[in-house]
């Protein structure tokens, strides 16, 4: 299904010609007391987060086609277990659950935990803010036997803040279990991660580049592996010079082939669909259905103007609009340092993260952010992925992301655990096809704007 862009002036817009975006912006609304030809600012909601076309499944009212398989055997393999208690776990790890302050699992815990406890091969699409993390760490803590001093769990992660966040969640969930978790990554000691490993890490979290080293220098060894994770897989997997799928399969290869695996993703791209048809057994697939979504919970808008109307937008919608935290995505560094210096003179409370800064100057800048410091952090697409901070409601995509899969993991930022959140996308006549694009592979509508906005946020 193809999903229109906004209305015919849209349709009509071109790189070529930016003419229709002129006469389209003559009846626009206002919103303040900004006229909307010069700020340029057109929302509207888009119901839901659905499925990505052209991957090979789709949801039904009764059940869920992968691939092949009927809906009579996806449903059946769709077992949910609705209890922590309910799902085998020894002792320690529901002390441990108790404490970190979960209550009741979300949906993709209840259909995946239970079957990793079992060693079951599972391949999940799961959003994130939809307790991803824990489902795959606590049927891995079941899986680990705390008395056998030898790594038994890998977790590959594309970034090192991934690496963090899961160290943290590990850590936090299996203390109680006596569970020894290390996360190994580049721009580290690798002396002092052969010395962690050495000393009997049950769980090592790690980038790929980092990992393969730690094994080809016969440091990491994994012939007691019993479970491997892969976390955002679809970039783990990704293709070219900057991607780890060639370094994520030599480490594929080294891992026992009674291995259980773990694949998890918010979308699927032909590199992860490979490694699911090459590398695992059977696996249980999963698919949260799109009500259950968290991606639901945040109303995505677009904001058509010119790229010189960019900042005065972004003026007029913060004195609009009143948000606890905010985040604005841009697609250069360069774009990062003009907004700060606009924004900063005009007296806002700016942070800013971007792949410049060392792991310690990003530490800090999130751990000011989390404590209120600043209210706006300005990112690149480094903080797409594994930074989970629940006040912020509002993400801005003041660039188009280059990549349409970086739109998911942008606007994943705001409204995390199943809180209602926003994004706005500015768009300019040349990210038209771009936006397209994005509704097409996402399947959802982003449209015109409401006046109401202010009441949404």
């Amino acid at each position: 299904m193809t999903v229109q862009v906004g209305q015919a002036q849209m349709k009509e817009a071109t790189l070529e010609s930016t003419a229709t975006w002129e006469e389209a912006s003559s009846d626009w609304p206002t919103l303040g007391q900004v006229v909307a030809k010069e700020a340029a600012v057109r929302i509207a909601q888009a119901p839901h987060q659905s499925l990505p076309q052209g991957q090979q499944w789709e949801a039904a009212d009764e059940g869920l086609n992968w691939g092949k398989k009927t809906t009579a055997e996806a449903e059946s393999q769709q077992e949910r277990t609705e209890t922590f208690e309910a799902m085998g776990l020894d002792d320690n790890i529901l002390h441990g659950i108790y404490s970190y302050g979960f209550e009741k699992p979300s949906p993709i815990q209840q259909l995946a935990i239970k079957p990793l406890t079992q060693g079951i091969d599972v391949v999940a699409q799961a959003q994130a803010g939809t307790g991803k993390t824990a489902a795959f760490t606590l049927g891995m803590l079941q899986r680990i036997d705390p008395l056998m001093a030898k790594t038994q769990a890998l977790i590959l992660v594309p970034t090192r803040v991934l690496a963090d966040m899961h160290l943290v969640c590990i850590q936090a969930l299996g203390e109680h279990r006596k569970v020894n978790a290390i996360r190994c990554i580049g721009g580290t000691s690798q002396r002092e991660d052969q010395r962690k490993v050495a000393a009997g890490a049950h769980v090592v979290i790690g980038t790929p580049g980092r990992v393969k080293g730690l094994i080809e220098m016969g440091c990491l060894h994994t012939e007691k592996l019993r479970v491997l994770v892969m976390d955002e897989a679809d970039e783990l997997l990704r293709e070219g010079e900057d991607g780890f799928q060639e370094q994520v399969r030599d480490i594929i290869r080294t891992v026992p082939e009674d291995c259980q695996m773990g694949v998890f993703s918010a979308t699927f791209s032909k590199g992860v669909l490979e490694v699911v048809d090459r590398f695992m057994k059977d696996p249980l697939k999963i698919l949260v259905k799109p009500e259950e979504i968290t991606m639901r919970h945040i109303k995505q808008f677009y904001v058509a103007l010119h790229e010189q109307w960019k900042l005065g937008t972004l003026m007029d919608l913060y004195d609009t609009i009143s948000v606890t935290q905010s985040i604005i995505f841009v697609n250069s560094i360069a774009k990062l340092e003009f907004l700060r210096r606009e924004m900063t003179d005009r007296d806002f409370a700016v942070a800013c993260y971007h792949s410049e800064l060392d792991m310690q100057e990003r530490n800090e800048v999130i751990k000011d952010y989390k404590r209120g410091l600043s209210r706006v952090l300005i990112a690149t697409d480094v903080l797409a992925r594994g930074i989970d901070i629940e006040t912020v409601s509002l993400v801005i995509n003041y660039d188009i992301p280059f990549d349409k899969d970086k739109y998911i993991h942008r606007i994943g930022r705001s409204g995390r655990a199943s809180k209602k959140g926003v994004a706005i996308n500015f768009v300019t006549e040349r990210d038209v096809r771009a936006l397209r694009e994005i509704e097409d592979y996402f399947q959802v509508r982003i449209e015109e704007m409401p006046i109401d906005l202010a009441q949404m946020i």
